[in-house]
């Protein structure tokens, strides 16, 4: 892999990381609206990732025998099909006919922690930027001399 693709690479790792990172704000700001059905009520939702491939007859650059890949894709958002929290209150004007109102199926404390990690490896990957781009600054200084 040469030096150049380590921008395309991580570029896409901070993409990835940036959608990550609204998803779960976007989970956070929903996490206490009610609803009054369960069919409107807000799901959590969480992006899915793969590999970017590389072309099909690139070469075989690693010891899994897996081609190397170039990057980071997102493949959608999905939605959580865990059980949202029905409660019973009948004096809250969102509730159904049968006192029930409907909120999400959202952890904050597993979406804060998502969004830590999120915005981690997007600072990972932005040092990981910075270095290569100091090693090509050097290179070329080692061609001036």
């Amino acid at each position: 892999m040469s030096l150049t693709n380590v921008f395309g690479i991580a570029g896409s790792a901070m993409s990835a990381q940036t959608i990550r990172l609204n998803t779960t704000a976007s989970n956070l700001a929903n996490a206490e609206s009610v609803s009054s059905s369960l069919d409107e009520t807000y799901r959590a939702r969480k992006p899915v990732f793969a590999l970017k491939p590389t072309e099909p007859d690139a070469p075989i650059e690693n010891p899994d025998g897996l081609p190397a890949g170039q990057g980071v894709q997102v493949l959608g958002i999905v939605e959580s099909d865990a059980e949202l929290r029905p409660e019973y209150n009948p004096t809250h004007p969102m509730a159904d006919e049968e006192g029930y109102v409907y909120y999400p199926n959202v952890q904050v404390v597993e979406e804060m922690a998502d969004m830590i990690s999120a915005s981690r490896s997007f600072q990972i990957n932005a040092e990981i930027m910075n270095t290569a781009k100091q090693m090509m600054q050097r290179t070329l200084q080692m061609g001036q001399g």
